[in-house]
């Protein structure tokens, strides 16, 4: 039956429980079948590079807590949860010089969804042209340099909607578009094969979607949720194709204290959480992530994380602050990644309003 949102309403324990298999079964056949890629073997990795400071402090166990418009970037399905509009954006001081900046904007349509879109737009630094056709010491410029520096580039701009199949259940889909340019989006003259020169392409491009659910267990405050991100064709650089990540996210995660906390139903005054996310990407292992956050009278948040089974991540820290003021509800985010001796740290910032 619907309700009086246009939302299906289903009360048969069944029914719930079908839910609960479709989703678990829909993330081990998609696990299974993301072994087939290897290492090092995707193009565009600024897909991997996730925006939202607190999804990144929670380690990136974020399929089940990503809600409204940062949910664009994580996990469609949870759009679904909105019930206004929202505007979040993201700085990220990446590794050596490359900076990315995200921005994501969803609003609520009464009886048919939510709809967000998102735009990114990464900078990779400044780099010094070489070419093999001067690798002579006597050079000016230093072996191999051609004295000109280049700028590499990548953006995305994506639409997201997603649902209430029932009270409990929520799907979303995503769109998007994705280019990344090697170099400043310009065509070269070079050698194809021995004696054959050709004009290529320095860039690619590619239509992506994404999918994905979040299910309320209807036990206390448990959720589960799973994802599906850019799936799509395979992108072209020059004469050869190569896949870009697919990823995907299976989590659970749920208050631990709090009013439907699982260990000690509590006020409101305190919250602690907790979620754990399986995550495969077509081009490595399979990885695990896990965060905790506590939050203090609804305004001020610690977190932590970790991700297992990675060259160099590991440890994630960082903090938030909400605060209302004329009807809207401001909050910034912080977080930190250790990336290790050599690679130093990642930093994201993430400001966000919801309007009335």
């Amino acid at each position: 039956m619907f309700n009086n949102d246009g939302r299906i309403v289903m009360n048969s324990s069944k029914t719930k429980m079908r839910l609960l298999v479709f989703i678990i079964s829909t993330g081990m056949l998609c696990a299974s079948g993301l072994h087939a890629q290897k290492v090092g073997s995707t193009s565009m990795q600024f897909l991997k590079v996730m925006p939202s400071a607190r999804g990144a402090a929670l380690g990136e166990a974020y399929a089940v807590w990503a809600t409204g418009a940062e949910a664009i970037f994580w996990n469609p399905a949870g759009l679904a949860k909105l019930d206004n509009m929202e505007l979040s954006t993201t700085y990220i001081n990446w590794l050596f010089d490359a900076q990315q900046g995200a921005l994501a904007y969803a609003f609520a349509i009464r009886g048919f969804g939510a709809l967000g879109i998102q735009i990114q737009y990464v900078d990779f630094g400044e780099f010094e042209e070489t070419t093999n056709e001067r690798p002579y010491i006597s050079n000016p410029d230093g072996p191999g340099l051609t004295g000109r520096n280049f700028r590499p580039f990548s953006y995305l701009v994506g639409i997201s909607y997603a649902r209430d199949l029932t009270n409990k259940f929520s799907v979303g889909i995503g769109m998007k578009y994705a280019h990344e340019s090697l170099y400043d989006g310009q065509k070269i003259t070079t050698m194809v094969r021995q004696g054959v020169f050709e004009e290529v392409d320095t860039w690619a491009n590619g239509l992506l979607f994404d999918f994905g659910i979040r299910y309320n267990t209807g036990y206390r405050s448990l959720h589960i949720g799973s994802a599906v991100q850019n799936f799509g064709a395979d992108v072209k650089y020059a004469k050869e194709s190569n896949p870009v990540p697919l990823l995907f996210r299976f989590g659970i995660g749920a208050d631990l204290i709090g009013p439907d906390g699982l260990l000690r139903p509590g006020s409101e005054a305190n919250r602690l959480s907790m979620a754990f996310d399986i995550f495969h990407p077509n081009d490595y292992a399979q990885q695990m992530h896990v965060g905790a956050e506590y939050e203090f009278a609804g305004s001020f948040a610690l977190r932590g994380g970790y991700k297992f089974n990675y060259d160099f991540d590991g440890l994630t820290l960082g903090a938030g602050v909400k605060h209302a003021i004329a009807g809207m509800r401001l909050s910034a985010d912080y977080s930190y990644g250790d990336m290790g001796t050599y690679l130093g740290n990642v930093q994201r910032i993430s400001l966000g309003i919801t309007l009335p």
